[in-house]
């Protein structure tokens, strides 16, 4: 570990840890300007950077959505749960900090399974005192493990926000996400609400940049076909604009920011 690396790691948290091989969560945070990553990760962010400097701009669209889809959820449909599936590690606005802004009592439930984001999320994702912010260490492909657990917080006779923002893509097969996917949303009851994003092979610079990140150690990251990517709201009522662009899924006034990924919010008939 170099002498610029600034994770605060315990002896019992770093014997969980591989600090020579690249994360995605801490490349994802050094991407956002964070401070809880590695030399190794440093490395690999900088060599996709090399190929696909935009990758920061999807990062950080990709954080703006994560604020605008809450906020929307929480404030124009009255959401109060929020199921968040590949938390990563916590940076500003995280999903319990954009719906408690909006209602205090809301239930968010994180669910990731890596070391090092349970350290932080434990100590980091607190709640206000009107709502409760829980972690669950569960794999994203076991979805009777991650509702059972979600179940001691949330209440599923309710509508429930399941949030899954650039985590799909670590699974290869499209059908094997399809399945989580619908998994995950046939425990949900009507008028529940699956928000997506992930990156998308629309260039080649992007494909390329993933390329290169996959070779670098890291688990891979699997870009997806726009069409691959919609099919997975199937049976789903999208809510508008649909399925787009990161940037342009009901945007600030004047963005104007292109980005290889796209996103989309769907409520549960």
């Amino acid at each position: 570990m170099s002498s610029r690396d600034t994770v605060a790691v315990t002896d019992d948290l770093a014997a969980k840890l591989n600090v020579e091989v690249p994360h995605s969560a801490r490349v994802w945070n050094y991407w956002l300007g964070g401070k809880d990553n590695f030399a190794v990760d440093r490395a690999v962010g900088d060599q996709v950077k090399a190929v696909f400097p935009e990758i920061v701009d999807a990062a950080r669209q990709t954080r703006a959505f994560l604020g605008r889809a809450v906020t929307f959820l929480a404030a124009d449909q009255g959401i109060r749960q929020f199921l968040d599936v590949g938390t990563g590690l916590p940076t500003a606005d995280n999903t319990h900090e954009v719906a408690q802004r909006v209602a205090p009592d809301a239930r968010i439930v994180y669910v990731d399974n890596d070391p090092l984001v349970l350290s932080h999320a434990r100590a980091l994702l607190t709640s206000t005192a009107e709502g409760v912010t829980t972690y669950i260490d569960k794999d994203l492909k076991d979805a009777k493990a991650v509702i059972e657990e979600a179940r001691r917080t949330l209440d599923f006779t309710q509508p429930i926000a399941l949030m899954m923002l650039g985590v799909m893509g670590h699974v290869e097969s499209s059908d094997e996400v399809r399945a989580i996917v619908r998994g995950l949303v046939a425990e949900l009851p009507s008028g529940s609400f699956l928000t997506m994003s992930d990156g998308t092979a629309t260039s080649e610079r992007v494909i390329e940049s993933h390329r290169q990140y996959n070779e670098s150690g890291a688990v891979p990251y699997h870009l997806r076909s726009v069409a691959d990517f919609t099919s997975f709201f199937d049976g789903l009522e999208l809510v508008e604009p649909g399925v787009v662009p990161i940037p342009e899924w009901r945007p600030a006034a004047g963005t104007t920011i292109v980005v290889d990924g796209y996103a989309g919010v769907a409520r549960k008939p």
